[in-house]
């Protein structure tokens, strides 16, 4: 399955709610892993994995440090690889349910987003023997906003793919 990563490839929530299409201030990127559910949701849980892919391209995560538990805050940085400039975000997680669903609040520290509380709903799912990964957030001040993270989101979460798919053919610990 093709990330959905343009605005047309994401007018529709197929995983979270069938039919309904996107309002402006959400974004929604789907990806299946050829992998099992709990090592998808284990690359989230753990910080240690969580620290090779959390960071868009071009950037590095310099720091990433979690309580993975509702109502546990954590607590990433992004160095961007030719300016080195940080760029810190943080949050809680709201709802844990293994192998099914994290909810995690999001907010930037600096830039254009500073200070404004998003939410990021991660859900997992078996399709045709892949793990279907469904990451939902909204809500954006606008479509410029949005806009702006899903070239951002997609690098991330593309990382993810490599390193999960990287886990497979070596070891899975």
């Amino acid at each position: 399955m093709a990330p959905r990563t343009d605005a047309e490839a994401i007018s529709t929530r197929p995983a979270v709610d069938p039919g309904m299409p996107l309002r402006d201030d959400e974004l929604l990127i789907v990806r299946a892993f050829a992998a099992p559910i709990p090592l998808v949701f284990r690359m989230w849980e753990d910080a240690v994995h969580r620290a090779h892919w959390w960071a868009p391209r071009g950037c590095r995560c310099s720091h990433f440090s979690h309580d993975f538990r509702e109502g546990g805050a954590w607590r990433a940085c992004f160095l961007f690889e030719k300016s080195n400039e940080e760029n810190w975000q943080g949050g809680v997680y709201q709802e844990i349910d293994r192998d099914r669903r994290i909810v995690f609040t999001f907010t930037w520290d600096n830039g254009p987003a500073a200070g404004v509380e998003m939410r990021v709903t991660i859900t997992f799912a078996e399709a045709h023997g892949q793990t279907i990964q469904t990451f939902h957030q909204s809500p954006f001040t606008d479509v410029e906003r949005r806009d702006s993270h899903i070239t951002g989101w997609s690098g991330l979460l593309d990382r993810q793919q490599a390193y999960i798919e990287g886990k497979i053919e070596g070891d899975l610990s």
